[in-house]
């Protein structure tokens, strides 16, 4: 085994044990709030600074990286979590609600500057330890996003299982100490100067990125933002109201993010390649996100049918056929930033690319609240149809040919 695949496979399984962990966190507190009396916007309230951390913590992260090595950033991320959960685990039912809420939305600020860091150093150690062009990159990008989200699916489920068998607090013990080992085992395995190199030296610098960056940024604000405004609040809230368990709520939002992964890591058999990495990639972006669009709009109108039997199982259905060109479009726009970021400073691109990511989650989650507590489930498909037709618009004008510059080491 050659050094660049260790290094990808230990950066992958620990960034594994990470989801797994995040994954039941949002879980945990998503169903013991709600279990608690808190409305839907409330509980996307709970979420806002995890998401707002995450954008400062790509834009940061990118840059520290570059500046100090993929591997402490890692360990960086790592240990903010921990800090997350223990601090929630210290969280006292005697409180009022307003300290309860104020001490929970600092501790997920504190688990989103963790998830950001970690997942920004992870996925630019892939550029970083790629060395066979385009179609080792995308093959590279599309395992390492498609297992990540099977983990998390699978986190959904384990939060779900440790809140009914082992309680809040217990939970939260359990996962610091899974953690804690996987902190360790990064720092004693990983070499300490992957993915160092030169760093911006202003912010305009950090922030001044390629045409195609910039408008892939743009689509990412309103794919993901369209994800989330159902799936954050809306669905679980929505299921968990027409008679589902906590832990049938966890299972399904497992199910849906385990098979969105599987399909993700075999995205690259989905796409046409094209030599130049670009040139066949655009297009297909392009035609995934034109079928999206349609699933959302769908299932809107199917719920305005008088009468219809069971509308939770045909959301669930509907959902699950959402999954499939969301997964695909993901793992795209995940390759495309590699694509067109120069390997030199590939983790600010990267960054600055997340940071886009995490703006959408934060407004997909924020809109799931609000649209949830006053259209119902309705609302929320509407919402994530017109942020769909954006994303598909801002497509339309991406690039097929790399305009940044080739001695940054980019792919020709």
């Amino acid at each position: 085994m050659t050094e660049s695949a260790r290094n990808y496979l230990i950066v992958t399984a620990s960034y594994w044990g990470f989801t797994l962990v995040d994954g039941a966190l949002r879980m945990l507190v998503l169903l013991h709030f709600f279990q608690l009396g808190y409305s839907p916007f409330t509980l996307a309230f709970l979420f806002l600074l995890y998401e707002f951390a995450g954008i400062v913590a790509n834009l940061a992260g990118g840059w520290l990286a570059t500046r100090f090595g993929i591997p402490r950033m890692l360990a960086v991320g790592q240990a903010l979590q921990i800090g997350g959960l223990l601090m929630l685990s210290a969280l006292d039912p005697a409180w009022t609600a307003a300290v309860s809420v104020a001490w929970v939305v600092a501790a997920q600020g504190i688990a989103g500057l963790a998830k950001d860091f970690t997942k920004t150093a992870s996925k630019s150690a892939i550029k970083a330890t790629s060395a066979d062009g385009s179609g080792q990159l995308f093959k590279w990008v599309a395992w390492f996003t498609g297992s990540k989200n099977a983990m998390k699916g699978l986190g959904f489920f384990v939060g779900g299982l440790l809140l009914e068998a082992a309680g809040f607090k217990a939970a939260l013990w359990l996962m610091a100490g899974l953690l804690a080992v996987i902190f360790v085992a990064g720092l004693a395995l990983l070499p300490r100067q992957l993915g160092k190199a030169k760093s911006s030296k202003s912010m305009r610098e950090l922030f001044a990125k390629s045409r195609g960056i910039n408008l892939l940024a743009a689509a990412r604000v309103f794919l993901f933002g369209a994800r989330d405004v159902w799936f954050v609040v809306g669905l679980p809230v929505f299921l968990y109201a027409n008679g589902w368990r906590f832990i049938e709520v966890g299972g399904f939002l497992a199910a849906w993010t385990i098979c969105y992964g599987g399909v993700q890591a075999f995205a690259p058999s989905l796409v046409t390649r094209s030599a130049d990495g670009l040139s066949r990639e655009i297009p297909a972006a392009r035609l995934w996100s034109a079928l999206l669009v349609a699933v959302p709009l769908a299932l809107a109108l199917l719920l305005q049918v008088d009468g219809l039997w069971r509308p939770d199982l045909v959301i669930v259905a509907g959902l699950a056929l959402f999954g499939l060109p969301f997964a695909v479009n993901s793992s795209l726009h995940s390759y495309l930033i590699l694509a067109y970021a120069g390997s030199e400073k590939a983790a600010e691109d990267v960054g600055f690319y997340y940071a886009a990511n995490a703006m959408g989650r934060l407004f997909g989650i924020l809109l799931s609240g609000v649209l949830y507590q006053v259209g119902g489930m309705t609302a929320c498909l509407i919402g994530s149809a017109a942020m769909l037709a954006l994303c598909w618009l801002i497509t339309l004008l991406l690039p097929t040919r790399n305009d940044a510059p080739l001695g940054a080491g980019q792919h020709a």
